[in-house]
């Protein structure tokens, strides 16, 4: 079995890359069924900050190509792109490594943040009731949800971690300095929304609109702030009184574009709009960068606040590494003792079916036997093949690494057929 992953990230392509191959989580099962045309198991994980394909096959299948294949099939970025941008990984400890260091929050943008956690267990989740999890990547994404929750515990990477939510609160501060009088409009009331929200509101911003397309989550998210719902009709009113505009909805399309903003602009020329767009694809239109007075800022400027933020945790990435390479010592025993079960079952029955045949006739030919005695043959025949098949078996389970050769070598001594797992 061969496991590999495909990808794209804030450290290999530019936002205006990833936005091309983001997948909503409303879109998740589409994209499944697409990827079970070029693969018979997979996962797709695909956050902000990255989108990522795990595709185990039989090794007899590239999988590397069979994960480019369906980024070129499926999304929208052009092969020039996928070639500069995109990551192939086919080995699987280095697939286990990766995985495991984005479980832990080492390859965020922000170090140590919490949500890249939920997200793997979503994936994992999401695949599994599309029937795309054989037990290879079960495992596989079980221990990195498990080796996520140990670096948490064990170590103090998210100990007054930095989130985006508080980076974008520091990157508004930075532009209009104090926020006690400003006023807020949100627009995306899902999670990120919410913690946007509530990180504005604790540095004291008395005023939050929420905007959503759908009316009952922004009136239920601005219930709980104190704030209040508002059209996303009605958006160039809102701008007009605004000081900061944060975007966060999971939107195919612009939801703020210069037409709104420059309607808005002409009545508050001299006051300056604070847009932080941390949405995957984009809600704003680029170009309203371009307007007068307006300071737009997506995802990826953030990252000079978040480096400062991984050079305030490299004691700490270091503990988080150490348990990383202990998890992945386990994996990888536990996948020693998966690619050689069905050699050693294999054999073991084998064996075990010539002893029982040779006893048979034994015992045919001799005289009536008690049970005593025969209990005596069967226990002395099964002690011989179990010394026999002693050694063989040990070499089996620890040269792992070229089990290819070992089931050819197998096949020919024995003469059966080696049933590799799925």
């Amino acid at each position: 079995m061969q496991i590999s992953l495909v990808g794209v990230n804030h450290r290999t392509a530019p936002i205006t890359v990833r936005e091309k191959v983001a997948i909503r989580s409303v879109e998740l099962h589409h994209y499944l069924s697409l990827l079970r045309d070029h693969a018979t198991h997979g996962i797709i994980l695909s956050t902000c900050n990255r989108t990522e394909v795990y595709i185990a096959n039989r090794d007899d299948h590239d999988t590397g190509e069979t994960g480019l294949s369906f980024f070129q099939t499926h999304l929208n970025i052009p092969s020039t792109d996928l070639t500069r941008y995109a990551y192939v990984i086919t080995k699987q400890k280095a697939v286990a490594e990766h995985l495991f260091r984005t479980a832990c929050g080492l390859d965020s943008l922000i170090i140590g943040e919490y949500e890249i956690l939920g997200q793997v267990g979503n994936a994992l989740d999401i695949a599994e009731k599309a029937g795309m999890v054989n037990l290879p990547l079960r495992h596989l994404f079980q221990s990195a949800i498990r080796t996520g929750r140990r670096v948490r515990e064990e170590t103090n990477i998210s100990k007054n971690a930095l989130s985006v939510s508080s980076v974008v609160v520091d990157l508004a501060t930075r532009v209009i300095g104090d926020l006690s009088n400003c006023r807020l409009l949100i627009i995306g009331a899902g999670e990120a929304g919410r913690l946007v929200a509530k990180a504005v509101r604790d540095r004291g911003t008395p005023q939050i609109i929420v905007a959503s397309r759908t009316p009952d989550r922004a009136s239920a998210l601005a219930a709980t702030l104190g704030g209040s719902p508002v059209d996303l009709k009605k958006l160039v009113r809102e701008l007009i009184t605004c000081n900061i505009v944060v975007t966060c909805a999971e939107s195919p399309d612009w939801i703020l574009d210069v037409h709104h903003v420059t309607s808005a602009m002409r009545q508050r020329p001299e006051l300056p709009l604070v847009v932080i767009d941390i949405a995957v694809p984009r809600n704003v239109e680029p170009a309203v960068e371009q307007i007068n007075n307006v300071f737009l800022y997506n995802i990826d400027d953030l990252t000079e606040i978040s480096e400062a933020n991984r050079k305030q945790r490299e004691e700490e990435i270091t503990g988080a590494t150490e348990i990383i390479c202990g998890e992945l010592d386990k994996l990888a025993a536990w996948w020693q003792a998966l690619e050689t079960r069905p050699t050693v079952s294999t054999l073991m029955e084998k064996a075990e079916a010539i002893r029982s045949a040779q006893l048979d006739k034994t015992l045919k030919k001799l005289r009536p036997l008690s049970q005593e005695e025969r209990d005596y043959l069967e226990a002395m025949t099964k002690s011989i093949v179990a010394k026999i098949l002693e050694d063989p078996l040990h070499y089996l389970k620890n040269n792992t690494d070229s089990s290819d050769d070992n089931d050819k070598l197998i096949r020919q001594l024995f003469q059966f057929k080696v049933e590799k797992p799925e």
